[in-house]
């Protein structure tokens, strides 16, 4: 299968594995931002095959796993009005709120759908004109152009029932961030290669430059992967701190500009608070004030909610790569996919439900 099955081969990954451990001569901390990427590192096993100088870290790069407690308590409470059809990703349906989850608001009568994309969303409202329906639009960049594009076709059509509960995260002020924390312990990064397709890797460059560290975008693969290490490591090792684009067949310098263009009509850059890490400035998209009339925060006069995290929920250390989902204490025990104390466990991109379900040192 083209584009498929030559990114798996064992040959090259046998080959650049040996490329890597030639050119590594000292210990480096690497970070791979997007927890697929982090999914594909566990499921294959690329950490363990890695000289032992290498250490990957997990970082913030799961959407579901960011989004704030606060906004699922929102979610919670929109879903249980009579009123108001609520649709989601399928991914946040398990996610945990204070007390609950969207799940047990359905089992209570709620009425919450899945769907695969917010234009379904708002085809479910033009079907049902007397009913409110509300997409929870949460993501990185990947997401925000669709979720863009269903605001847009909602105006333009008139489509007065249709809203949206943003809670939209950009990749690179996450990446500032970790950068400023004095426990940070990354010395490079990959760059998760589809926020790129939709960005280009031009956003990285005044990073890459303020804080002297390498940042390379690559994909999901296990090739891309180790191709993507492998050029970090020889950044490292040459002490060059660049952008470099190992992901080529997909990522561009200024990536998809109808994309951009269609979040920049539609969002515009807010202050966002992150599950388990905080409020990151300019980490955040909001709507624009010409599109407030579909903000279901503002329509459904939502005013601040009140939260409690578990202090046995570690997933904030984990998400800023401070510690590995095995070095929780509650991690397996008090904390598994059938009882989970955080969004790290449940999401299919999160970095403590890779360990999991790979058997990592449980």
């Amino acid at each position: 299968m083209k584009y498929i099955d030559e990114y798996r081969n064992p040959r090259l990954a046998r080959t650049l594995l040996e490329a890597i451990r030639r050119r590594v001569s000292r210990p480096w901390t690497i970070m791979e931002i997007c927890g697929g990427q982090t999914h594909s590192i566990i499921r294959n096993g690329i950490d363990q095959l890695l000289p032992d100088t290498i250490e990957l870290v997990h970082g913030p790069g799961c959407p579901v796993c960011v989004t704030p407690l606060e906004s699922i308590e929102r979610a919670l409470l929109l879903a249980s009005k009579k009123e108001v059809i609520f649709t989601s990703f399928g991914d946040m349906l398990r996610v945990p709120g204070s007390s609950r989850d969207l799940f047990m608001v359905r089992s209570e009568g709620g009425d919450v759908r899945v769907v695969f994309s917010p234009l379904d969303a708002l085809q479910i409202a033009r079907d049902n004109p007397s009913r409110e329906v509300v997409f929870f639009a949460v993501g990185f960049e990947t997401t925000a152009p669709a979720n863009a594009m269903a605001v847009h076709q909602a105006a333009r059509e008139g489509i007065g029932n249709f809203s949206i509960l943003v809670s939209q995260v950009m990749v690179p002020p996450a990446m500032r961030a970790i950068l400023r924390m004095p426990a940070n312990r990354v010395q490079g990064f990959l760059a998760a290669g589809h926020v790129c397709a939709v960005m280009g890797y031009e956003q990285y460059l005044p990073l890459s430059a303020e804080f002297h560290v390498p940042i390379v975008p690559t994909g999901f693969e296990p090739v891309d992967l180790l191709a993507g290490i492998l050029k970090t490591v020889e950044l490292l090792e040459d002490s060059q701190p660049e952008v470099v684009n190992s992901y080529g067949r997909v990522v561009s310098r200024e990536g998809n500009l109808a994309a951009r263009g269609t979040i920049d009509k539609v969002f515009e850059v807010v202050d966002r608070q992150w599950r388990g890490v905080g409020l990151i400035p300019e980490s955040g998209l909001g709507l624009r004030s010409e599109y407030a009339g579909f903000d279901a925060e503002k329509r459904f006069h939502l005013s601040h909610m009140s939260t409690e995290e578990s202090p046995l929920c570690m997933s904030g250390s984990i998400l800023q790569g401070v510690m590995k989902p095995d070095g929780c204490p509650a991690f397996g025990a008090e904390c598994t996919p059938q009882h989970p104390l955080g969004a790290t466990m449940v999401s299919s991109e999160g970095a403590c439900a890779a360990y999991y379900n790979y058997h990592r040192n449980l």
